[in-house]
C-alpha cells in the first residue's frame, strides 16, 4: 500500500549533539520524500554543529567531532533545505517533541523563517504509544516483522518510521490513510509552541504551561506583569518560544 497524499510528506530524523532544542546542535539529518504519486526521494546530509559533540552523544549514533569537520554548517544549507520542504507535511518518529523543535531552532538561528502553520505533522511514536507503548525498534519488528539494524543511524530509523505507519494503517481499521487524520490522531496536545511551554487551553486561548504562571493565559500574565514577557525573552527558552510570546504580545498591543 501507499499513502493517500495530497501533496508532499517528509518523513525526517535526526542525530544531535544533544537533547535540548535551545543549545544543541544537528549533526545528522536524512529525509524521505514521499510524493502523492508514492516516488520517494531520499537525502542525508551530515552537519558541522560548530560546537564539540559530547562523548556519551557520539556512543549513541557513532558520529564524533572528526568525523563532520569538514561538514558544511546548517546555515550553509538552510536556504536550500528551506526549499526542499516548502509544501511539504512532515512525519517522524517523536518528531513533534524531539525533532521538529530542533529543526526549526535551526532554521530560526540561520536567519529562516519557516512557514509552518499550515504544515501537518504525523509522530508514528505517538500512534504507536496509543496502540501498543513500544520503542523504535520493537515497533519495528511488531508491526513489519523486521529486525531494525543500525538503529541509531538517521537514515535506518527514518525508512523504519515510514514503514512501520504504513503498517499500522494496514493493521488498524481506526486509521485512516489520510494525513489530516492521521497528524490529529498522533498529536497528543495542542501546542503553541513546540517545546510545549505554551499550550491552547479548550477555548482556543494561548496558556503557559510551566512555572508559577501554569495554567494562566500568557496574554493575562503579561498585562499584570509586563517583566515576565522581558525575563523570558533574556531567558534561555527556543527562539520559537520566544517569537510565540512575541507574536502574542504584539497582537495584544495591537488590539489595545
Amino acid at each position: 500500500m501507499r499513502l493517500n497524499l495530497k501533496r508532499p510528506i517528509i518523513f525526517f530524523d535526526l542525530e544531535t549533539t544533544g537533547v535540548d532544542p535551545a543549545k544543541d546542535r544537528i549533526i545528522e539529518i536524512c529525509m524521505v520524500k514521499i510524493l502523492p504519486d508514492g516516488t520517494e526521494d531520499v537525502k542525508t546530509r551530515r552537519l558541522n554543529p560548530e560546537i564539540p559533540i559530547p562523548y556519551e552523544s557520539s556512543l549513541i549514533h557513532g558520529i564524533y567531532d572528526d568525523d563532520v569537520k569538514d561538514c558544511p554548517t546548517f546555515k550553509a544549507i538552510s536556504k536550500s533545505l528551506q526549499q526542499y520542504i516548502e509544501g511539504c507535511d512532515l512525519g517522524g518518529y517523536n518528531s513533534n517533541k524531539f525533532d521538529i523543535p530542533i529543526l526549526i531552532e535551526e532554521f530560526l538561528r540561520a536567519g529562516v523563517d519557516l512557514d509552518i502553520k499550515k504544515r501537518k505533522f504525523i509522530d508514528v511514536q505517538n500512534i504507536f504509544h496509543r496502540m501498543e507503548q513500544r520503542t523504535l525498534v520493537a515497533a519495528y519488528k511488531f508491526y513489519c516483522q523486521k529486525d531494525l539494524e543500525n538503529a541509531h543511524s538517521a537514515e535506518a530509523d527514518t525508512r523504519a518510521t515510514y514503514e512501520v505507519l504504513l503498517a499500522q494503517i494496514q493493521k488498524y481499521e481506526e486509521l485512516e490513510n489520510d494525513i489530516d487524520f492521521l497528524a490529529e490522531f498522533s498529536t497528543k496536545t495542542s501546542n503553541a509552541d513546540f517545546a510545549g511551554r505554551v499550550i491552547y487551553d479548550k477555548n482556543g486561548d494561548e496558556i503557559f504551561n510551566f512555572g508559577k504562571h501554569k495554567g494562566k493565559k500568557v496574554t493575562d500574565v503579561f498585562r499584570d506583569e509586563p517583566s515576565y514577557y522581558s525575563w523570558m525573552m533574556n531567558g534561555d527558552f527556543p527562539l520559537y518560544t520566544k517569537k510565540v510570546i512575541t507574536a502574542i504580545r504584539l497582537r495584544e498591543l495591537e488590539n489595545k
